[in-house]
């Protein structure tokens, strides 16, 4: 909890959105992939372009709902039990979407630490904006066309296999540690729909819904969560939360991950307390400072708001 926080909520109220819950984390890793593997089948057992956007879109926004899972693991708050909540962080969250948690969670707590300030790590996200619209389409296509995606793995991979001139076996090891986990619940995700007797299912309905519109979606969200914020020193400010209604919810702000305000004032209440959170800081008039968008199309343009360059005379 930030220092800024204290004194919002009473005791009792701190207490019952903190409360985690072993059962509710295991809910969500469940249900998240138990909707991945019903979208596989939908469009499996009835193959057609509806279903193969159906299940492009709702992947993609799972694999998203991975992230913010692994997201809350990484803070230590998915589940009660620290090795449970570990457990489904690392295997059926961040390693199946190519996130190394441990890695990760130092690299988020200092987001936390200095949010929207020079230290930020994050800060390279939200600097750019305002930007123009035309700016925004180029970042929509190179989303849905997938040079997103092979910019981010290719690097990733890249770094996964170490320095150049690193010694052979020294890059084995550095790969093993980087890259080990990605590609082993990957090869079992493969091998299981491969025995299913639905190998293709692993390219068309998880490899492409996870370089083109989980993309974008990830994009937006980072755009939503910090950029063109009204102030980067209040921390009321400093992070947006975007309202959503239920099918907003499904497919491009899973779990919770629209309440960022809340997240940043308390980040230690986990992604199945966020709306009860909500809900009580409003009541007690704290609405008012928050910055709060009704919905993400908002939030796009505000972030598109920096006018088009006047063309240049011939």
């Amino acid at each position: 909890m930030l220092k800024e926080a204290q004194g919002i909520l009473t005791p009792e109220e701190l207490a019952a959105v903190r409360k985690r819950s072993d059962l509710m984390g295991l809910w969500g890793a469940l249900s998240c992939w138990g909707i991945i593997f019903g979208a596989m089948a939908l469009f499996a057992y009835w193959p057609n372009p509806l279903t193969f956007l159906i299940g492009v879109v709702v992947i993609g926004g799972r694999q998203l709902g991975l992230a913010v899972l692994m997201h809350d693991a990484a803070h230590g708050i998915m589940c009660k039990t620290k090795g449970l909540n570990d457990f489904l962080g690392k295997w059926l969250c961040g390693n199946a979407i190519g996130v190394s948690i441990d890695g990760y969670r130092d690299y988020h707590l200092k987001h936390h630490l200095h949010t929207q300030q020079p230290e930020d790590p994050d800060l390279v996200l939200s600097v750019p904006f305002p930007i123009t619209k035309a700016s925004l389409r180029r970042k929509i296509i190179r989303d849905l066309t997938g040079q997103t995606f092979w910019k981010q793995r290719k690097a990733q991979f890249l770094g996964g296999i170490g320095e150049h001139g690193m010694p052979i076996a020294q890059r084995a090891d550095y790969a093993r540690t980087r890259l080990g986990s990605y590609i082993l619940v990957n090869g079992i995700l493969f091998v299981s729909l491969a025995l299913a007797g639905y190998w293709w299912l692993y390219p068309v309905m998880w490899l492409l819904p996870m370089a083109t519109f989980n993309m974008l979606i990830t994009r937006i969200r980072n755009i939503a969560e910090h950029a063109v914020v009204p102030d980067n020193d209040d921390v009321f400010r400093n992070a947006r939360t975007t309202l959503t209604d239920p099918l907003t919810a499904l497919l491009i702000a899973p779990y919770g991950v629209n309440y960022h305000v809340e997240h940043h004032l308390f980040m230690w209440v986990p992604w199945y307390n966020l709306a009860k959170l909500h809900k009580i800081l409003l009541k007690k008039g704290y609405g008012e400072r928050m910055e709060i968008q009704p919905n993400y199309l908002e939030v796009l343009k505000l972030a598109t708001a920096k006018p088009e360059a006047a063309p240049t005379a011939a």
